[in-house]
């Protein structure tokens, strides 16, 4: 379902003789201004900023004509990180300007949209020389009247996938582990080989000395890579990167296709890429967060935990531990919650959660799930049946019967379980024995 998201701003986002003015809209405050200061490295900043804004305008399955979405910008301690997704949101795309990357002041913090116009594309594209850079996130003087002057809106069909694709993305990427880390020479000689945009194969790549190599078959300490193609947007940052590295979860033999992060560093920013499985599916539908929308232990210490939150680059979560009383899986637990309401989100190159508040509704991610509000219907009916470890399900005129797994997985006898094997998450029913074995502890 979509949303109309208008978005105001004061004037339109510009590359001007002054430096870059990035114009912002509501957040922490109407038009919040997070930073001004010097980029020290402009050409790679602004190839940074490109690449995100061609994410959030590009729709890699089954492309359709480009419609430009704003992406999210984030102010905090000593980082201003910039986020979007692809309109099929099987994309996910941040970069993130790092303490060496600027000279200026974080002087706000709060996350809101951020004005990317095609004019202000075609003057980014055109970045170059190694002087610094102005920049200034928001208007100069927040004490500005919108009855001043001209105030440039914008009503745009916001997807609520975005807010669901923040709400997954987190979750599975907290899992990842660096997987290879190769020189900037390799990275695009690498990339160079890929197949392209109309590629829908899925590819593992494996590390081979300095470089990656590809094939087509899982084995352990291989990373996915699902529709190459989708890479295309690294390729503007390479002349300043030093290293790609590449993060996945764990695989074997055999293993189903698997979400992957890739990462250019230049040392004074990051871009990285987050890719869904397959190149159709859109991180909105991968379920990740069910499980963390559906306890009800860990709303509470959510509440506790993000009341605590201070805009840090990396949330520390023994430092969070000490302070409300909670062990670390709880806190890890918590943030997990949060990052449902976007509130949070995960850095694998940190190995760590960040803060961040979305300026949309934060509600939404567990509304829009049919499979959480029909877990918590089945509850509430009485529908389920608990025998041990397992249980028996009754929906509808049916019985379906849910087991647990000696890892702890839930696996049920319906439909979508035996579609999907666990791959987006658990079904209704599996999520419903969940909800009821966390009210029996």
């Amino acid at each position: 379902m979509n949303a109309v998201q208008t978005y105001r701003y004061l004037q339109p986002s510009a590359l001007r003789t002054a430096g870059l003015d990035l114009q912002t809209s509501g957040g922490p405050a109407a038009n919040p201004r997070f930073f001004s200061g010097f980029l020290t490295t402009p050409a790679a900043a602004a190839g940074g900023l490109l690449a995100v804004a061609e994410v959030a305008r590009t729709r890699y399955h089954q492309p359709v004509s480009p419609a430009s979405l704003d992406p999210v910008v984030t102010g905090s301690r000593e980082r201003l990180r910039f986020e979007s997704f692809s309109g099929c949101c099987g994309v996910y795309a941040r970069m993130d300007v790092l303490p060496a990357g600027f000279d200026g002041e974080i002087a706000g913090h709060g996350t809101t949209n951020v004005d990317v116009n095609p004019p202000l594309r075609e003057a980014l594209a055109r970045v170059g020389g190694i002087e610094p850079l102005h920049l200034a996130v928001g208007p100069d003087d927040l004490t500005v009247s919108t009855m001043e002057g001209a105030v440039v809106e914008r009503k745009v069909p916001l997807p609520g996938r975005w807010m669901r694709g923040f709400a997954e993305v987190h979750v599975l990427t907290a899992g990842f582990e660096p997987r290879a880390e190769i020189p900037a020479a390799e990275a695009t000689a690498f990339l160079r080989r890929l197949p392209g945009s109309s590629d829908r194969s899925v590819l593992w790549a494996v590390p081979a000395g300095r470089t990656l190599r590809l094939t087509s078959r899982p084995t352990p300490g291989a990373v996915c890579l699902a529709g190459a193609g989708r890479l295309a947007a690294l390729r503007g940052l390479l002349r300043h990167a030093r290293t790609l590295r590449v993060y996945g979860p764990a695989v074997r033999a055999g293993s189903p296709a698997v979400p992957s992060t890739w990462e250019l560093d230049t040392g004074s920013l990051r871009l990285s890429l987050t890719l869904s499985p397959e190149p159709y599916r859109g991180f909105s539908g991968e379920g990740a967060a069910l499980l963390a929308l559906a306890s009800d232990e860990v709303i509470d210490d959510a509440e506790l935990v993000g009341a605590l939150l201070s805009w840090d680059p990396t949330i520390d979560v023994a430092a969070l531990a000490e302070a409300t009383g909670l062990s670390d899986d709880r806190v890890r637990a918590a943030l997990a919650q949060l990052g449902t309401a976007g509130r949070v989100g995960y850095d694998v190159a940190d190995a760590g959660y960040f803060h961040r508040v979305m300026p949309h509704d934060a509600g939404r991610a567990e509304r829009d799930n049919p499979r959480l509000v029909g877990a918590r219907t089945l509850v509430e009916r009485g529908a389920v049946r608990r025998d041990g470890d397992h249980a028996t399900v009754r929906s509808g005129d049916d019985d379906y019967r849910v087991r647990r797994l000696p890892d702890g997985n839930l696996t049920c006898t319906c439909r979508w379980w035996g579609k999907y094997r666990g791959q987006r998450g658990p079904c209704k029913h599996a999520l419903a024995v969940s909800m009821l074995a966390e009210v029996a502890v």
